[in-house]
């Protein structure tokens, strides 16, 4: 008899464990890694076999063994790779596996995804032209797949081309009918030629420095620290070929869908078996995708996180690029955080791993500098121009100066030297909306979502919109605290920015690009395909307008509230707000002619804004780690964040301080690290749809002490705790 131990893919926390079904006769044929539809209790539910073994008949068991009932794919889904991988990122993250498990299949994990056939037709056989002198519709045909090689049937309506005649010819052995697998790909259609260029002796030496890992097949983490412009991407496409020299497999992860398309655009220059994984992507061209991988037709897979999560097999190179991106962290279960997966990844393959950044993470560089990672430096712009010249604005004086608007009187006149001139400007304002806050003037209520908490945004069609909840609702007329009709919209978001910029500049063609003005897979490189052909003049946007972006009209860029990040409560907020303005700035003067920056700032005297003007990396790193050292964050520690809940909000409480006094009397005292732990307090969404939420954070020298603390009291498997390893905010 055959038996497998069966992940359940149900993911309450408290479903920790495999469970054992017997194999039937007609599925003796499974192994590890399909899926299968099993008993689960009252329900059926689909799960993933992670072992099968083999049993005496006479075997008892202490429960009732049940069948498996069927197989969900035609083909086990999960190679050995991805199942240690899921297996990893369970124990590390302290999530069920069947959580990371699901991270590896391409959308709805219960749903069987059909591939999609067609007929194409071919050539059997040569052909006599003479023959076909009074059957035009066959001769035309025939002509067309001498030409072509072959024709879909779809494709017969479309060319004008007989059914019958195809018919015909098929029954006489002249043409060949047969069903082919069709794959489903949205980035098929872009071409791109590669530019040629000399490369410069920085990047030589950042190449042949990992190139030695490579050709060892040995693991290794890099750091390529290289200021905007420097070439970085043609540094990754030259190891990436130096990989697939080695016939090994390259993974390029991007932060942001809208880096997508021009990194596909940069690799296939280069490269024709390049496939792409992203969240905007059907579930059906995802599926496609895999199939092309596990086909052995994919060399290089670029994408977001979920780049990380398919079956590429023996990957001998990963690229994080702009590795420092808060993108990179999933927020929801499971909580990882891609760079760090990325890294865990690149040792089970025994690749390289290169960290790509004009602005590392404290973290990386950190390590960079303690030799964990091997730095590489490229301090000088590709073409040997100079970083942009920034300017830095304080708007308090604009205020005083009788200037109200978003922009300052500098910006303006950058603008307009720039349009003058024929070229284009970036604007950054990471704010959505048209105003970001709607309160009333006589009691200070601010308008909250009622999901979450948080203030509602208002936009410019009329509605107020949760940013985190979606949750919409109509502005009130009245205060609903105090019944006064003096509501005031405070603050600007990019839907004001765009009234402003037409009022001050109405001879302009601006484009806004933010997630309200991004949808569907291709969002984002519509507007910037329509930007880089000089089609607007003004780009403006949230941060997704001030990563990677090489379009070489771009001279002047402006940094709007470049000091709002430093408003926010969080050990991040310098770190931030420093990234921020230096990845903006490096968007102008990245060809011939030289660039120009305008940073509008409240709170011009801050670090971060100093150090972010003058592009220094280094002095703002020097500057901001005493700092973090002093208040024992990372990356002098590991964070793991714990958010009590329950409905009652005396009863979460009580259990959070529980925790709280266990930790301390168990860990903190008995470490031989650093342990420390802060809370109980409310979350910064204290109570969402009517479940309070409690804080306790843990600052630790040690994070394997912290797991089998959580561990030993089964916090874990608790509905009511959720656990973030390495958060990125400690509210």
């Amino acid at each position: 008899m055959k038996i497998a131990e069966v992940c359940v893919n149900v993911t309450a926390n408290s479903i920790n464990q495999n469970y054992t079904y017997r194999v039937p006769d007609r599925l003796k044929f499974l192994t590890a890694g399909w899926r299968v539809l099993i008993p689960f209790g009252k329900r059926m539910v689909d799960g993933f076999v992670m072992s099968v073994h083999e049993i005496d008949d006479a075997t008892t068991f202490e429960f009732e063994l049940k069948d498996i009932r069927d197989v969900v794919d035609n083909e086990p889904w999960f190679t050995p790779e991805m199942m240690s991988e899921a297996r990893w990122m369970a124990e590390f993250y302290l999530c069920p596996l069947s959580q990371t498990m699901g991270l590896f299949m391409p959308g709805q994990r219960a749903k069987k995804i059909s591939a999609r056939f067609e007929r194409v037709l071919t050539l059997a056989t040569d052909f006599n032209a003479e023959n076909f002198k009074t059957k035009p519709a066959q001769m035309k045909l025939l002509r067309l797949l001498k030409e072509r090689g072959e024709l879909r049937a779809s494709e017969l309506s479309e060319l004008k081309l007989s059914t019958d005649a195809a018919k015909r010819l098929i029954d006489a052995g002249i043409v060949k009918a047969e069903q082919q697998r069709i794959i489903r790909d949205s980035y098929s259609q872009i071409k791109s030629v590669p530019r040629s260029f000399e490369l410069t002796a920085e990047q030589t030496a950042a190449i042949e420095a990992v190139e030695k890992f490579l050709a060892a097949r040995k693991f290794q983490g890099f750091l390529l620290h290289g200021v905007t412009g420097s070439g970085k991407t043609q540094v990754y496409i030259e190891l990436a070929k130096a990989t697939r020299r080695l016939g090994r497999r390259v993974i390029v992860l991007v932060p942001e869908i809208a880096l997508t398309s021009q990194a596909v655009e940069n690799f296939k220059a280069h490269f024709a078996d390049v496939a792409v994984i992203h969240s905007r992507l059907s579930v059906e061209e995802r599926n496609d995708t895999f199939h092309r991988i596990r086909g052995g037709d994919v060399g290089i897979v670029i994408g977001a996180r979920s780049a990380l999560f398919t079956p590429v097999d023996d990957v001998g190179l990963i690229v994080v690029d702009e590795e420092q991106d808060s993108s990179y962290k999933q927020n929801n279960a499971p909580r990882y955080n891609a760079r760090i997966v990325a890294e865990e990844f690149a040792k089970f393959h025994e690749a390289a791993i290169v960290f790509g950044s004009a602005t590392p993470s404290l973290e990386n560089f950190y390590r960079a500098k303690r030799g964990e990672l091997i730095l590489l430096k490229m301090l000088h712009r590709a073409l040997d121009n100079p970083l942009p010249e920034v300017k830095c604005v304080d708007m308090r004086g604009e205020l005083a100066a009788g200037n109200r608007t978003v922009l300052s009187r500098a910006l303006v006149e950058l603008l307009k030297e720039t349009l003058a001139a024929n070229q284009q400007a970036i604007l950054l304002l990471n704010r959505r909306g048209w105003s970001t806050v709607v309160m009333c003037r006589k009691c200070g209520e601010v308008a909250k979502c009622p999901s979450c908490g948080l203030p509602m945004t208002y936009h410019a069609n009329g509605k107020l919109l949760c940013h985190r909840c979606e949750v919409e609702s109509t502005p009130p007329e009245t205060c609903p605290a105090c019944g006064s009709r003096h509501i005031k919209f405070l603050g600007t978001g990019t839907e004001k920015l765009e009234r402003a910029l037409k009022t001050a500049l109405p001879q302009a063609k601006v484009l806004r690009m933010d997630r309200d003005s991004t949808g569907g897979k291709f969002g984002h490189k519509k507007i910037l395909d329509a930007f880089a052909a000089h089609e607007y003049d003004i780009l403006f946007g949230t941060q997704m307008v001030a990563k990677g972006h090489d379009i070489g009209g771009v001279t002047a860029v402006g940094v709007l509230s470049a000091d709002a990040a430093l408003s926010f409560a969080n050990f991040r907020a310098a770190e931030t707000c420093f990234e921020l303005i230096t990845q903006s700035a490096g968007r102008a003067g990245r060809a011939d002619l030289p660039g120009k920056v305008i940073v509008q700032a409240y709170n011009v005297d801050a670090a971060a804004i100093r150090y972010g003007c003058e592009q220094d990396y280094e002095k703002f790193f020097a500057n901001e780690l005493p700092q973090r050292e002093a208040v024992f964050f990372p990356p002098f520690c590991r964070l793991v964040k714990l958010i009590v809940t329950n409905k009652d909000e005396a009863k979460a409480l009580a259990f959070a301080k529980e925790i709280r006094a266990a930790f301390r009397a168990e860990v903190a005292k008995k470490s031989v690290a650093r342990q420390e732990i802060f809370g109980a307090i409310p979350a910064a969404i204290a109570n969402l749809r009517g479940v309070y939420r409690f804080v306790l954070l843990i600052k630790s020298g040690d994070l394997s002490a912290v797991r089998n603390f959580l561990r030993a009291h089964d916090l874990h498997r608790r509905e009511d705790v959720l656990i973030d390893i390495d958060p990125l905010t400690t509210d």
